[in-house]
């Protein structure tokens, strides 16, 4: 991989980072990156230069502090890395168009098309009751 392909991607990553963790309303803040990423991970503590270099986009992090990052900003490992949807919402989403959602609804989403289909019927119930709730509410 060249060095300007390599520069690119780190970028891209870097930017999936800090979305995330806008998303999940944590500043992305070196020093608060790696005290999180430090509660969350079993092996050798980071430092808060590395936080630094993954956000911005000088490093992308090892497979397992990925991992890691990726569950403790409720993403996907493989959208945070690479950014693609994963193949269970690719072959669920059909037309609907994706690119509107965040990180966070794409790895609910997910989520959503691996349960049961009474557990999805169950889920759809409960949303579906939520947004009645909010329009009588609206309604005032």
């Amino acid at each position: 991989m060249s060095n300007a392909s390599k520069s690119i991607e780190n970028q891209a990553f870097a930017e999936r980072l800090r979305q995330a963790l806008k998303g999940l309303g944590v500043r992305p803040s070196p020093v608060l990156v790696a005290n999180e990423f430090n509660l969350r991970y079993w092996g050798k503590s980071i430092t808060a230069n590395t936080a630094r270099n993954w956000l911005l986009g000088k490093s992308i992090p090892m497979q397992d502090k990925l991992r890691v990052l990726a569950e403790w900003l409720h993403v996907s490992a493989d959208e945070l890395r690479f950014g693609t949807l994963t193949s269970a919402v690719k072959s669920q989403a059909g037309s609907f168009d994706t690119t509107a959602l965040t990180m966070q609804d794409r790895d609910m989403l997910a989520k959503y098309t691996a349960l049961s289909v009474a557990d999805r019927k169950t889920v759809c119930d409960v949303v579906l009751a939520l947004a009645v709730a909010a329009s009588v509410k609206a309604r005032g």
